[in-house]
């Protein structure tokens, strides 16, 4: 007998089996497997179980189980395995086609359109086939199949024979159907059970200890040994060479990855090179007016590059989309990536960037000698991405066209969090295990245990927190749920489920049912259609300035070198600025002083691990407080730019060229293979580069010199191409806040709701500026707006007014309604829409300010407004009386005492999340003599400056230091921001009894940074 497994259910199956590769097959190779077929409910983890196995001498045989609609509400389990290619190509439609259905089910006709090149396996000792085990239904099955395609399949899980073996027996002898030995594993070994079992869990979302779990039907579910399976069979060893057989019968292959490269549509007798080349002259001429020789040679050289490598198709479909998103007013971003160092991508409107002008490589981007699928992401506005999206599906065709999916796995925070669960474990000790394994990136749990000594002393407690961590372990890594890639999206020219599975996605949008590696090693063409926020925040800019201004704002002709945009770069107010907004980054901005875009987009590419090392003599160098040098004379021309700083891919392409004599698509491979960091792959093209400089007449010394520099650079090197095409959009975004500072201000805020603190830290800064901030009225719209150069707080800043209830207030201004008092209010909303819980809120935030009555008399006559309203109109109806009614009626406001100032205050922050009118602490430093600094002041200052600081505490966090002593950390907040204050075990003893929340407090000490952010280490502190 030859072993064979004919139904593995793996670990890629979302917890429906628990086996991974890496561990499966070595015991396969051990035991001397055959053959092995995968059966999951989709074809997830088809490609990398092929390779795997063919790259270890298994026999693959590719299956499916599926749930067959044999008649309207029942249901049969099969096993269907592709026989041939032919048989796989079928596979792939019958997994999307089960998968694209509500019911996730196959109707018994589409088998009949989709079995040709299959074996089907009626497993009729599964519980599905309970109430089916008779002639007919396999009759039925065999007739929709090819001829001596169909088996029926009996396991003997333990060895224990099913009670109606003897029927099937006979019903297979009627049907002449060729009986199989049946076997579903789903994990690997017998001790593994209780793993699999708490995967069950985890993915059914009980616990290990419900009373009304459903009893497991996968007790044994394991991989046998051969001599336990030929145990189990021993009276029908025949069963178990049927098997083999079937098995053998499978000779379908995953085919190897074949670019299959989109086609636009164009007219008969019209080339697409013809095309693309027409259209690049037609847009290079709007954007430059007039074209010179190095456009023009430029243009043709990409061009022709571009039409060998047979991407003409490609550039013309992403200029198709640009423009579709161009003429339905879908802000793109100016590039990303590489693609921004390409002429035909500026020419056709996809960048805004003149690869020319800032002298980007081509090369970069598409290597003719390294033919690799181009990669053009494209960035949109967020708000209005999935347009673009649907605006493809549907020129292309929806069976052409498929978001990726992405695998959610079980990390080893994740794992831990979900086993626990099932474990019914309490909250407190999930949210401790959280805590205790280390916040690293791709940690194991493995490795949690050897770095955290609290967690092997809470695990070595109990027993059962002992199990909980081998299970964990047994899981971690498996995926655990489905999700849409962020942004990609593939287009075919043929129907996708001629080369990949599909399932139901969102929006009307097709699923692949691979991750992106597995459709790209396919051959299929993946594009990214990234939703920016920072887009839209300048779109809403865009928008109000043409509502209110008549401005038709074109961003392209934004001028970078407005000298007010680079003070404020250089002041570091980078609140709302894409990039930019660390304290890093602020830093930086503030040591450099950029003085043109130039500066921008270098900080951009240095403001990460390893390059900001070389910020300070770039500063230095730029500001001529250091000499310029560089490692020979011929890295000028390269390296001037940047102040002899290697900070761009680009500059170690071109040293290459100019030093080596390298091509540019040679140095671009040179820099490819440098980054791989591999010490053989550095040596050899070590010679390479040095043996090529000497004989470009380059001394062998400074060669080798050179090339140290390159290795040193090339991992730190950053594409200049994106820091360009992202500097844009940074830039343009501070052009506006310093030019247009009400309106971006007013958009910027629309972005925050809900976040108090982040909406609070904007207000003051736009105060700071010199923009005035107008309270919510019944003049506001739903969110923040700009009047006459002030920003308007929107009623949808103010907590439980919904937008039906704005709706409501904007259809009776549109009526020119207008409204003296609460009792007009009242009776024009209607005792419906006019109630407390949404009256209260408005007059809380001061919206009804207007009336002219203090908003302590609002209160307490909300309840006297409706009982106007439903004097005025009982039925909420009009009639002849209402007008006589409303105009005899005098109704007079509640009395409602004097509100104290502070509790005016509350009630703005209880409803708009911060204070308003004013801060509790600008109130309390009126009455002081002493001076006081502000939080806003403090951040400028340097360390170990003295200050003192008058402000609410916000939040009191406390602590034990290592010696067990008492001590706190505590976040003050005045009127211009808040800022972290420290109070060591000494002052904490004297501070202890006044540090409560939302109470005013004095402190004096010392200001130091950390981390890059101001706090103050605390010398006294007194309540106030």
């Amino acid at each position: 007998m030859k072993l064979v497994y004919p139904q593995l259910i793996t670990g890629a199956d979302l917890l429906r089996g628990i086996i991974k590769l890496e561990d499966l097959t070595p015991i396969l190779k051990r035991r001397g497997a055959t053959a092995v077929a995968i059966v999951n409910s989709k074809l997830y983890g088809v490609r990398s179980f092929y390779n795997d196995m063919k790259k270890n001498g298994i026999h693959a045989v590719i299956g499916l189980s599926l749930q067959l609609e044999i008649a309207e509400g029942k249901e049969l389990l099969l096993y269907i395995y592709a026989k041939d290619d032919g048989g796989y190509r079928n596979l792939l439609k019958i997994s999307s086609a089960s998968s694209t259905r509500e019911q996730e089910n196959l109707p018994l006709s589409w088998l009949k359109a989709y079995s040709t090149g299959c074996l089907v396996v009626c497993p009729m000792t599964d519980i599905s086939w309970e109430e089916n085990i008779e002639l007919s239904t396999i009759e039925k099955i065999k007739s929709v199949c090819e001829k001596d395609s169909v088996f029926v399949g009996i396991s003997r899980p333990e060895g224990i024979i099913h009670s109606r073996e003897k029927e099937i027996i006979q019903v297979t002898k009627d049907a002449a159907i060729t009986i199989t030995a049946s076997h579903e594993v789903r994990y690997l070994l017998e001790e593994d059970r209780f793993a699999f079992e708490t995967a069950q869990a985890i993915r059914g979302g009980y616990k290990l200890t419900d009373s009304l779990k459903e009893e497991s039907n996968f007790k044994s579910a394991f991989l046998p040994e051969e001599d336990t399976l030929a145990n189990w069979f021993s009276t029908k060893p025949e069963w178990l060479e049927n098997t083999s057989t079937l098995l053998q019968m499978c000779n379908a292959i995953v085919p190897a990855s074949d670019t299959l490269m989109p086609v636009f549509s164009l007219p008969i007798g019209q080339t697409a090179v013809v095309t693309l080349e027409e259209h690049c002259m037609s847009g290079l001429k709007k954007r430059l007016l007039t074209i010179d020789d190095r456009y023009l040679a430029r243009l043709r050289y990409e061009i022709d590059v571009i039409s060998k490598m047979g991407f003409e198709d490609y550039f013309l479909i992403v200029e198709d989309f640009i423009n579709y998103s161009r003429d339905n007013g879908i802000l793109t971003g100016p590039g990303r990536g590489s693609s921004a160092g390409s002429l035909v991508a500026f020419a056709l409107g996809i960048t805004d960037v003149d690869p020319i002008k800032y002298e980007l490589i081509f090369e970069r981007f598409l290597n003719p000698d390294r033919v690799t699928l181009p990669d053009i992401d494209i960035d949109f506005a967020d708000n209005r991405r999935m347009e673009v999206i649907q605006y493809v599906a549907q020129k292309y065709g929806k069976s052409k066209v498929a978001q990726i999916i992405t695998f959610g796995s079980l990390s080893a925070r994740s794992v831990a969090r979900n086993v626990a669960r099932v474990f019914d474990f309490s909250n407190e000790e999930i949210a401790y295990v959280s805590k205790i394994i280390p916040a690293k990136t791709g940690i194991t749990l493995e490795q949690a245990l050897q770095e955290s000594k609290k967690l092997r002393e809470w695990i070595a407690i109990d027993p059962v927190r002992q199990q909980w961590f081998d299970t964990s372990i047994k899981l971690e890594g498996l995926p655990r749920n489905a999700s849409t890639h962020a942004a990609g999206l593939i287009l075919s020219p043929i129907p996708l489920v001629e080369t990949v599975p599909l399932q139901e996605g969102s929006e009307g949008i097709y699923l692949t049912q691979w991750p992106m590696g597995e459709v790209e090693e396919q051959g299929l063409l993946k594009m990214d259609f990234l939703g920016l926020r920072n887009l839209t925040l300048l779109d809403k800019i865009k928008s109000s300035l043409k509502y209110d201004k008549g401005i038709n704002l074109d961003f392209e002709k934004i001028p970078l070198d407005d000298e007010k945009t680079f003070e404020l770069f250089r002041s570091g107010e980078m609140t709302g600025i894409f990039q930019f907004e660390s304290a890093g980054m602020r830093d930086a901005l503030r040591m450099i002083k950029p003085s043109n875009f130039e500066d921008i987009f270098a900080i951009t590419a240095l403001y990460r691990p390893g390059p900001m090392d070389n910020i300070p003599v770039y500063s230095r160098r730029k500001n001529e407080n250091e000499p310029i040098s560089y490692t020979h004379p011929l890295l000028e021309t390269v390296l001037k730019e940047t102040y002899g700083v290697i900070i761009y891919q680009e500059q170690i392409m071109k040293i290459a060229v100019d030093v080596a004599g390298f091509t540019m698509a040679e140095a671009d491979l040179l820099r490819r293979a440098i980054s791989k960091k591999k010490r053989d792959i550095i040596e050899k093209e070590r010679l390479h580069f040095t043996r090529s400089a000497e004989q470009n007449g380059f001394p062998l010394e400074a060669a080798t010199e050179v090339y140290d520099l390159i290795v040193k650079f090339a991992d730190y090197g950053f594409p200049k191409s994106h820091a360009v095409a992202y500097s844009l959009i940074s830039y343009r975004l501070a052009y506006l806040k310093t030019n247009e500072p009400a309106y971006f201000y007013a958009a910027l805020l629309s972005t925050t709701m809900g976040n108090h603190e982040k909406t609070f830290e904007i207000l003051r800064e736009a105060q700071t500026r010199g923009v005035q901030v107008l309270p919510p009225s019944l003049k506001s719209k739903f969110s923040y707006s700009v009047e006459k150069g002030s920003i308007r707080i929107g009623l949808s800043a103010i907590k439980g007014i919904s937008f039906n209830f704005y709706k409501a207030i904007k259809e009776q201004r549109a009526n020119g309604v207008t409204w003296k008092s609460l009792f007009d209010m009242a009776v024009s909303l209607g005792s419906d829409v006019f109630t407390e819980k949404s009256i209260q809120p408005l007059i809380k935030a001061g919206a009804l300010d207007s009336f002219g009555q203090p908003r302590a008399v609002l209160l307490a006559s909300i309840e006297a407004a409706i009982s106007h309203a439903l004097f005025i109109r009982p039925d909420e109806g009009e009639d002849l009386l209402s007008d006589i009614l409303h105009s005899v009626a005098n109704p007079k406001y509640s009395p409602g005492g004097t509100m104290p100032r502070m509790t005016l205050l509350e009630y703005e922050k209880e409803v708009l999340g911060f204070y308003l009118s004013d801060h509790p602490a600008a109130e309390l430093k009126k009455s002081l003599e002493e001076h006081v600094d502000s939080v806003y002041e403090i951040s400028s200052m340097k360390d170990n400056t003295n200050v003192t600081v008058v402000g609410l505490i916000i939040e009191t966090k406390r602590i034990r230091t290592k010696k067990g002593e008492s001590m706190a950390f505590v976040t003050l907040q005045d009127e211009t921001g808040q800022i972290a204050c420290t109070f060591f075990p000494k002052q904490y003893a004297l501070a202890n009894s006044h540090l409560i929340d939302l109470t005013m407090i004095q402190v004096q000490g010392k200001m130091e940074r950390r981390n890059g952010s101001p706090q103050v280490l605390i010398q006294q502190s007194k309540p106030m």
